[in-house]
């Protein structure tokens, strides 16, 4: 159900190499990934507008890892039912999947709407969108 070969912003990288890394993938958010090809969080768009631009700091100058948040994630073997569970337990809307300590994909919102029946679905938006 994932995407596959999700691409990493690195830790030291500019928030606008993030910003113009998901404005060519098309994508929302981006895995961190360390020195060391290792997750160290994830960054949205959102985090970039709103703890970067309205806070007044420089795109250029403030990094990935400075924005880094949620270490959650889930294996690729795990099945859909735990990768559910994670994202509403944590409501969050975009999971990485690990195989081997390294990325592999990423779970999204768009992904579950695809593959899941529309029953499933809606329990999983009145979940992760419920108030916390």
């Amino acid at each position: 159900m994932m995407h596959r070969g999700a691409q990493c912003v690195g830790e030291h990288d500019s928030l606008r190499t993030a910003a113009q890394m998901m404005r060519d993938l098309s994508v929302g958010a981006l895995p961190i990934c360390g020195d060391d090809d290792r997750l160290k969080g994830i960054i949205t768009d959102r985090d970039i507008v709103i703890k970067c631009c309205a806070e007044g700091k420089d795109i250029d100058q403030t990094t990935a890892s400075e924005l880094a948040h949620g270490l959650v994630w889930v294996e690729a073997r795990s099945s859909v039912e735990e990768a559910l569970q994670k994202m509403e337990q944590h409501q969050i809307k975009r999971l990485p999947v690990i195989e081997n300590h390294r990325i592999v994909g990423m779970v999204s919102e768009a992904d579950l709407a695809k593959e899941l029946p529309d029953n499933k679905l809606a329990e999983f938006v009145h979940r992760v969108y419920a108030p916390a």
